[in-house]
Parts: C-alpha cells; sequence; structure tokens
C-alpha cells in the first residue's frame, strides 16, 4: 500500500510539444501539459462535457525519450506523484503551481500515418 500514496494515474492528450532543458550538471528535464476528458449529464439531462488540464514534469532518461517521441496531440498514460510548490513572480507576487512528476509514461493510440 504505500506505493498508493501521492499518486497519480492519467491518459490524456499532449497539449504541446514538450519543452527541454539540460542542466550543467548533465541533468534533463522535460515538461508539456496533457488534457484529460470527462463528461456527465446535467439535471436538464444535457451531456457537459469538461477538458482539465495537467502540467507534467519528466527527468532524466524519461525526459530524453518524451523529447525525441512526444508530440503534440499524442495520447499517453501516466504514472506519477502530484507537486505543489510556490515561486515569485516577474513582479514579487507570490505564485503557485501543482505539478505532476512522472515516474513512468506509456504511449498510447498506435502510430499516427
Amino acid at each position: 500500500m504505500r506505493n498508493l500514496r501521492n499518486s497519480v494515474q492519467l491518459i490524456g492528450n499532449v497539449g504541446s510539444a514538450p519543452e527541454v532543458k539540460a542542466f550543467d550538471s548533465g541533468r534533463v528535464k522535460a515538461t508539456c501539459s496533457i488534457a484529460t476528458n470527462s463528461s456527465y449529464k446535467n439535471q436538464k439531462g444535457e451531456k457537459i462535457e469538461e477538458t482539465q488540464w495537467h502540467n507534467l514534469v519528466f527527468w532524466g532518461k524519461l525526459a530524453e525519450v518524451v523529447s525525441e517521441y512526444v508530440k503534440k496531440g499524442n495520447e499517453i498514460a501516466i504514472e506519477g506523484k502530484l507537486i505543489h510548490r510556490a515561486y515569485d513572480g516577474p513582479k514579487g507576487e507570490k505564485r503557485y503551481i501543482t505539478e505532476i512528476t512522472v515516474n513512468d509514461m506509456m504511449m498510447l493510440g498506435g502510430k499516427k500515418r
């Protein structure tokens, strides 16, 4: 049960090409977002569709794989952990962000023609 603590699993479509950054230490980081879709019927019986956007962070070898193979629109499945952090914006204001640090990823949907 230890692995269930702070565990996130999502399937969604990549919103933009991953941004890759290599650090002086040799570490590689890739970031992108994915959209997950869900739908439900409201009290009037109308179908309501919702899209949620999630920020993803990949490190190391996984970041290298993402930078080479993951493209905008690809459907991927990820497993990772939820991270909340704060930083100072350009005008000194406190900003907050929620990200998923990805531990594992699988590309879905087959090869695009």
